[in-house]
């Protein structure tokens, strides 16, 4: 089996039919916590399989069986599964799943306390629901790439895939506790434009991350070290970390300014600081400022992210026990951890695959 015994969500039965990454991220962190995830496949399997390690890191633990929706053998075999399961997870345009039989009035027919997850781009509903669209279509859509106008800065991973699997995976275990105490399931419909819609927000809040000099703060953003390397100062309100920005800056002209003195010169004082961070060394510059308790990071690439000690030490970064690193579970869980227990399926590798009769009074 594919689940473990200890985690947090054993027992629970999932099947995923859905591919690339949004639903797929969603069930690897329900079965890392310990849930039995039996994927669907199509025939010829899920698309991704062609990224291989971003593949086998979104599908330890987890069982492949490969089903044509389109033919009624096949169709009836899904039902049966359904009805057996937990918790089913879907990630067709909208409409999709009615037409191969697996909507959720088929499901819910069949199985009536089923959790019954779907997620997309915008929803099941609305009048951009049947437009398509990638990652980054989503993110503009959800203002998040230029929340201010101007310029739109691309993220470097793609946040709308991680926020919507991020989202289905918490609305399920909402739900599974709902049940748990009612016996009622649940209808999800998690549209990933509308969870970076609440993270961009309405309101505009001068402390975001890309905050541009314009924002009237010296001392937050990015600066070029002269090792061709950035930092990132996160210097708002507070004088103590303006303090100790100019003295390890060695600005100690600057060090008294108050925050709204510092507002009216921002643009000259931010120069300043640019200048002196450009004749220092990245790392030394960040131990530095570190010792000196300001808000300070060094701008790391992916490799810099990795030899984090402190990620290796909780468990972030680790290594598969099938060998390989490998991106740990997201959250700490003190009684019951998450981990990867097998590694992802070769296609059809369960085939013939089911679940044990469940609770959920099918």
């Amino acid at each position: 089996m594919g689940h473990h015994d200890s985690g947090l969500l054993s027992g629970t039965a999932v099947l995923d039919f859905s591919i690339w990454r949004p639903g797929p991220y969603a069930t690897q962190l329900l079965a890392e916590a310990g849930a039995d995830v039996l994927k669907v496949e199509p025939p010829g399997g899920d698309p991704m399989r062609t990224y291989g390690d971003l593949f086998a890191g979104l599908h330890a633990n987890k069982r492949s069986i490969v089903l044509d929706l389109k033919a009624p053998g096949d169709q009836a075999r899904a039902l049966e599964l359904a009805g057996r399961a937990d918790v089913v997870v879907e990630g067709y345009r909208p409409g999709v799943a009615d037409r191969l039989g697996i909507g959720y009035e088929a499901i819910h027919a069949v199985n009536p306390s089923i959790i019954y997850c779907s997620v997309s781009g915008f929803g099941q509903s609305g009048p951009l629901r049947d437009v398509p669209g990638h990652d980054l279509n989503y993110v503009a859509w959800a203002g998040a790439l230029a929340p201010r106008g101007g310029e739109p800065a691309e993220p470097a991973i793609p946040i709308a895939d991680l926020a919507g699997g991020l989202s289905a995976a918490y609305a399920i275990c909402a739900a599974l506790v709902n049940r748990m105490r009612t016996g009622e399931g649940e209808l999800i419909d998690v549209a990933m434009v509308e969870v970076l819609a609440t993270w961009t927000g309405v309101v505009d809040a001068v402390a975001d991350d890309r905050a541009p000099r314009s924002a009237g703060l010296a001392g937050y953003g990015t600066y070029r070290t002269a090792d061709g390397n950035h930092v990132a100062l996160g210097v708002v309100t507070e004088d103590h970390f303006w303090r100790g920005v100019c003295e390890v800056l060695a600005l100690d002209e600057l060090a008294a300014l108050g925050f709204a003195d510092r507002a009216a010169r921002a643009d000259e004082l931010d120069a300043a600081i640019a200048a002196a961070i450009w004749r220092r060394e990245r790392d030394e510059l960040v131990a530095e400022m570190i010792a000196a308790g300001v808000p300070v990071a060094p701008v790391l690439d992916r490799a810099g992210m990795i030899a984090l000690e402190h990620l290796r030490e909780r468990g972030a970064v680790t290594t598969d026990p099938w060998g390989g690193l490998a991106a740990g579970h997201p959250v700490r869980f003190e009684h019951h951890p998450a981990r990867r227990a097998t590694p992802a399926p070769a296609l059809d590798e369960h085939r013939g695959a089911t679940f044990p009769r469940s609770d959920s009074g099918a």
